[in-house]
């Protein structure tokens, strides 16, 4: 049955992490009806401003940056911002009037939500981690109900709002099946060869880059076919190093667009444990070897990754013993197809699917 039309705004991103389960909810909500408006509010200069209006959607920008955690003038400007982009929120909210306003984290979600609820606009918020930030923790009496993916957060947040719907993700990676030969021929690899994914989030990541780079004669050496997404600061000095490596079966990207060819056609995925991430692989039943980023607010990448490893459902190797341990650990589990098979069955049942229209569905619930 098609919902009545109804007006939402979502804000948040920063990084593909925010981005990608905000545009799934918004294509939730298209689904219920395809009339519904939807207009996100991200951060000004961040990845939003280009992915959404890709996706289909319209966006505006507020001048909003994080709080640095080590001193910093940066951090000088940031009550002003603040202001500013609250004042802004206010009349975003005024002119477009929504029925619900959403937060999926990030920079933008913060003044956004502030002012919506101030104006008493029903809102809801999505928290991706295991381990809360700080924005959805200071949103979180203002809301009326807060969608999470893990277990146990009621110690961070009012019990009675939680509503468990894990995280919503990228539509074309929920059917993987009969994609893996068109994922050999699309990136250009032999196919049946055995094939690692190496993705570092949407923005990259330094050391599992550095990692990739010094390991090169690896994927020669161990007849292993490499996937590898760079992020854009690192991609030339990658593209280089393969180059002049001579290694043929490393494909080097900025950004993967379909994703869901690089799962199909992945035996092994080494990975940063951000929500997005570890819900992908979950829904994408993936052996995985996790590097938890150490640079997130409250270390909640290690987090998401001790839920997994701690039920037998991925590896882990610290972000600081990467570039000495990384290249063995995958070593090892590339030739134990027993330990893969374990994993893989194991990440499979931690999987929710169905979020975004779960989350879609409590958007209506709050406006009855």
């Amino acid at each position: 049955m098609q919902q009545r039309k109804i007006k939402v705004i979502i804000s948040g991103g920063g990084t593909g992490g925010h981005i990608f389960p905000a545009i799934a909810i918004a294509n939730g909500l298209k689904a219920m009806n395809s009339e519904n408006e939807i207009l996100f509010v991200g951060a000004s200069g961040r990845m939003e401003m280009e992915k959404v209006p890709a996706a289909g959607y319209k966006i505006e920008g507020l001048n909003i940056s994080g709080l640095q955690r080590k001193l910093t003038f940066k951090n000088l400007s940031f009550p002003f911002k603040l202001i500013a982009s609250v004042r802004k929120a206010k009349r975003i909210v005024q002119d477009f009037n929504p029925d619900v306003a959403v937060g999926v984290g990030g920079y933008a979600s913060g003044p956004l939500l502030y002012a919506a609820t101030g104006m008493k606009v029903p809102a809801l918020i999505q928290e991706q981690n295991s381990f809360p930030g700080i924005t959805n923790k200071f949103l979180a009496k203002r809301v009326n109900k807060i969608c999470v993916a893990y277990e146990g957060l009621e110690k961070y947040f009012p019990k009675e709002k939680l509503i468990l719907t894990g995280n919503p993700v990228r539509q074309d990676i929920l059917q993987l099946d009969g994609k893996r030969e068109e994922g050999y021929i699309h990136f250009g690899l032999l196919p049946g060869k055995r094939t690692v994914l190496v993705i570092g989030g949407s923005l990259g990541a330094r050391t599992i880059n550095e990692s990739m780079k010094a390991s090169l004669s690896f994927f020669s050496m161990s007849d292993v076919q490499l996937i590898w997404q760079t992020g854009k600061l690192f991609f030339e000095e990658a593209k280089s190093a393969v180059k002049e490596s001579g290694v043929q079966n490393i494909k080097v990207f900025d950004f993967i667009g379909r994703m869901d060819y690089a799962y199909a056609t992945a035996d092994v995925v080494v990975s940063r444990a951000g929500a997005s991430s570890v819900s992908e692989l979950c829904l994408v039943k993936k052996p995985a070897i996790l590097i938890p980023s150490p640079n997130v607010a409250e270390d909640h990448q290690t987090k998401n990754a001790i839920a997994l490893v701690n039920k037998q459902a991925a590896l882990m190797v610290r972000d600081v013993e990467a570039r000495t341990k990384l290249i063995e650990v995958l070593d090892r589990l590339m030739k134990n197809e027993a330990q893969q098979k374990s994993l893989t069955e194991n990440i499979g049942k931690l999987a929710i699917k169905n979020s975004a229209e779960m989350i879609a569905n409590e958007v209506y619930n709050l406006i009855g």
